[in-house]
């Protein structure tokens, strides 16, 4: 039997994925700068979802991320959301969302 990673436990629903998906900040090369291959060469794209669930389970057990499997290039997208306010955004949408099913009292 295989063992399972511990932040495989964290894994998010397909419901959640297909709501945040489209919203996660994409990298975009500097128009100023000159690069040594052409856009579209080098290194695959990661998995966003994988990189997502992997951010989660840290902020979610306060590990470190040099715990996780390539926990550096995590934390680099981890800045990066952050900068951009995804995770203000996806913490909006939730709360209307809740608000939507259950009403929140905003006075």
């Amino acid at each position: 039997m295989e063992e399972k990673k511990s932040y495989e436990s964290w894994r998010i629903s397909d419901e959640f994925w297909e709501v945040v998906k489209d919203d996660i900040p994409g990298y975009e090369r500097d128009p100023e700068r000159e690069y040594k291959r052409a856009q579209g060469a080098g290194r695959k794209a990661p998995d966003y979802r994988v990189i997502l669930e992997k951010i989660l389970h840290v902020l979610r057990t306060g590990c470190q991320w040099k715990s996780i499997p390539q926990g550096s290039n995590v934390h680099r997208y981890f800045q990066l959301w952050q900068a951009a306010g995804f995770f203000e955004w996806i913490w909006a949408k939730g709360l209307m969302a809740f608000d939507e099913l259950e009403g929140i009292d905003w006075e």
